[in-house]
């Protein structure tokens, strides 16, 4: 059973920084495509970024390219979202999700495992 537990958030001032990190256990790591995705209250689940089994190929929403950026380590079984210069706009939850599909997916639906969600606010 593949289990990811997320971590890093937090309250943070506009313009500040923040490294979320999920660990993925259960299963091997680097056999998954790997994405974080938020929610802010009242909005939809939307995708943020997202990393392919190799690390290799990342993508980002337009909304946050430039400012934010994932990696993974997987000898860590960890993915990581660096996220520079937030906004207030950026203040939601943010889930970590894992994909059996070797680059991943943009659409929630299309993941097969989710974390719990870590909270990040943004006061402006």
């Amino acid at each position: 059973q593949v289990q990811l537990v997320e971590s890093g958030g937090g309250l943070v001032q506009a313009g500040g920084s923040l490294r979320l990190s999920c660990a993925l256990s259960g299963r091997t790591f680097s056999s998954y495509a790997m994405g974080w995705f938020r929610q802010a209250p009242g909005k939809e689940r939307e995708f943020v970024a997202r990393i392919s089994r190799s690390g290799l190929a990342t993508w980002h929403a337009d909304s946050v390219k430039g400012r934010f950026s994932i990696s993974r380590e997987n000898a860590k079984n960890t993915v990581y979202l660096q996220m520079n210069d937030l906004k207030p706009e950026d203040t939601a939850v943010y889930y970590c999700a894992a994909d059996m599909a070797p680059f991943g997916s943009s659409q929630p639906d299309d993941m097969n495992y989710w974390g719990k969600g870590t909270l990040v606010t943004v006061s402006s």
